[in-house]
């Protein structure tokens, strides 16, 4: 595992983790418990989330296999990925209950 930067991520593990298990993820739709302010605790959550994913419905076994996934898995940064869900849940956020309760304030017709 590297620490080297890929496309603007930690690392290249929190980037492809980011995009195979979590990109268009909703947070709020996943965790009956989400708070946006809790980055940490939402990391917890995702961590939780993508080990289910990955140990139990790929039924990986135990062995090599798992060894290498789970050390592929502790090289994410948890906390990046839970930041940036986050900022994509509060600009949905922002698009669905402002603009679209009120779109001719910002432009948009109706």
């Amino acid at each position: 595992m590297t620490n080297a930067k890929h496309n603007g991520w930690t690392n290249y593990e929190t980037w492809r983790v980011n995009l195979e298990i979590f990109d268009g993820f909703n947070p709020d739709e996943y965790f009956s418990a989400f708070d946006p302010e809790d980055e940490y605790g939402l990391g917890e959550s995702i961590k939780q989330y993508a080990e289910e994913v990955i140990f139990e419905c790929a039924e990986v076994p135990n062995g090599l296999a798992r060894d290498y996934a789970q050390a592929f898995l502790d090289a994410v940064n948890w906390i990046e990925i839970a930041k940036h869900l986050i900022s994509e849940f509060e600009l949905n956020y922002i698009d669905r209950v402002l603009i679209g309760a009120n779109p001719h304030l910002f432009g948009e017709s109706v």
